[in-house]
């Protein structure tokens, strides 16, 4: 039995990324929580990068993290898509 493929520090950053934002979102009222998923799924696939494009991934993960500061405040309550 092979062994679990190991990743590279970019592609744990980006799922921990993904983590958070749904953590993030079942903080949310509960009617509003699907709207969140939507849109954090949304928002992970419209970037179609090449696993070695580090720069653009760094960028991305950059501004990932300032909006899930923003999303993640209780001031905000719903998200449209």
């Amino acid at each position: 039995m092979a062994g679990a493929a190991r990743r590279s520090g970019l592609q744990q950053d980006v799922i921990n990324l993904y983590r958070s934002c749904f953590r993030a979102a079942r903080q949310k009222p509960l009617e509003n929580r699907p709207h969140f998923y939507t849109f954090i799924r949304q928002q992970f696939r419209q970037h179609n990068l090449r696993k070695n494009d580090f720069s653009t991934i760094e960028y991305m993960l950059r501004r990932g993290k300032r909006q899930l500061e923003t999303y993640s405040s209780s001031s905000i309550q719903d998200v449209h898509l």
